[in-house]
């Protein structure tokens, strides 16, 4: 399967997107930069979950924080399409397994580009 589209359609998709985010939500949540635009990750942790033995491909998740803000959550797939999550035992631990606390945008935003401007 390919994944890959050309920047056009991503700068299409991406515009109106930014144009919709506040319209897809109830009025008590617009305004409140809810859905972010955008979130930065360090290349390492994208790495540590690829390394991960048995690891195929990655699959994101989207979570909500007590502020109500939507977080990207990613995490490793194997080849039987199931997520490698810690063990039950340290699930409550902070390990290598999940990402989060991505760099928003809104708050903090990227450079202009195609994708968001």
């Amino acid at each position: 399967m390919n994944h890959f589209i050309p920047l056009t359609t991503a700068a299409a998709m991406t515009a109106k997107f930014r144009g919709e985010r506040e319209n897809i939500l109830k009025a008590e949540y617009q305004q409140q930069n809810v859905l972010p635009v955008a979130e930065t990750y360090d290349k390492a942790c994208f790495e540590t979950l690829l390394g991960k033995a048995g690891c195929t491909g990655l699959r994101i998740y989207y979570g909500m924080d007590e502020s109500l803000k939507i977080h990207a959550i990613i995490v490793a797939v194997n080849q039987n399409n199931e997520d490698m999550l810690p063990a039950a035992s340290l699930a409550a631990t902070e390990e290598e397994d999940i990402i989060e606390s991505g760099i928003r945008c809104p708050e903090l935003c990227p450079a202009a580009s195609p994708l968001n401007s």
